[in-house]
């Protein structure tokens, strides 16, 4: 069985500032992170390689420095590492990014067949949950998205079934493979890299491949050319100045009702919608 991860070096969101005249991102001294989404994914892919015996190798887009990226996750026992990177692909949104690592997972897919991709649900820098079903599009693959735990895999019969979250419950679902998963965050426990790790991260070189690698030729669908997604303006939210609202009561249920008649006070439809709510519970109850 053969899993690639598709993951992301990305500044550190903590550390981001907005330059205050140009409104763009000030990444000069931002110490550069992996993806945390990105390590859910991984995690669970290494369960699956502790279970099966599966490869695992991680494939990222990026600057010649998302090298450093790729070597902690083959300290945490990734077996291959790939950066995709090419002066061409600069500028790329999530369209042309897909692309790229659509085709760089094609040509990794003809050295040995692929089973699953791996992403996070989405990255820190950019929040679009794009990349992931974008690939799967691309490559023809079933998508699962949203994956919050893998429920049981099947090598032999090439299935999987999982669990996704969704809106008002959680959906199991069964699947052929090859497959893309995006997995949720706090999915899994991440685990640390030990000494042999480390040590096998320091050793061993990382492939490189550029466009003509993975068989680009046409440079329209790359880079900026490729990037149909322009951002007008980055800003950073204006910090708010609200004063706290002091609830006085001689006893607890005293102080629950004066915040509520302050609340229907100031948000007189709450008060309709949770009325005309009641009314529904109880016509149901009427006609079961």
């Amino acid at each position: 069985m053969h899993i690639a991860v598709c993951i992301k070096q990305v500044p550190d969101s903590a550390q981001i500032r907005v330059h205050p005249v140009t409104n763009t991102i000030m990444r000069q001294g931002v110490p550069a992170i992996v993806n945390p989404f990105d390590l859910f994914a991984l995690e669970e892919a290494l369960r699956i390689k502790d279970r099966t015996g599966a490869r695992v190798t991680v494939l990222s887009m990026g600057p010649p420095q998302a090298e450093d990226a790729l070597k902690k996750c083959i300290s945490l026992g990734a077996d291959d590492a790939i950066l995709v990177t090419d002066k061409a692909f600069s500028g790329a949104d999530t369209l042309a990014t897909s692309y790229v690592l659509a085709a760089a997972l094609r040509t990794l897919h003809e050295k040995q067949p692929l089973d699953l991709v791996f992403t996070g649900k989405q990255t820190i820098d950019g929040d679009t949950a794009q990349v992931g079903p974008g690939i799967a599009i691309r490559l023809g693959y079933q998508l699962l998205t949203y994956v919050s735990r893998i429920a049981k895999i099947d090598v032999q019969d090439s299935r999987i079934v999982v669990e996704r979250r969704a809106e008002g419950g959680v959906q199991v679902l069964e699947s052929r493979l090859p497959a893309v998963i995006t997995m949720l965050e706090g999915t899994n426990t991440i685990r640390f890299a030990d000494m042999p790790g480390m040590f096998t991260a320091a050793r061993q070189q990382t492939q490189h491949w550029n466009r003509e690698a993975i068989g680009i030729t046409d440079l329209t669908q790359v880079g900026l050319k490729g990037s149909p997604t322009v951002v007008a303006q980055v800003f950073a939210p204006k910090p708010k100045a609200v004063r706290a609202l002091r609830i006085e009561g001689e006893t607890p249920a005293a102080m629950a009702e004066a915040f509520v008649d302050k609340l229907f006070t100031d948000y007189p439809q709450l008060e309709e919608a949770l009325l005309e709510h009641l009314d529904q519970l109880a016509a149901q109850e009427q006609q079961s």
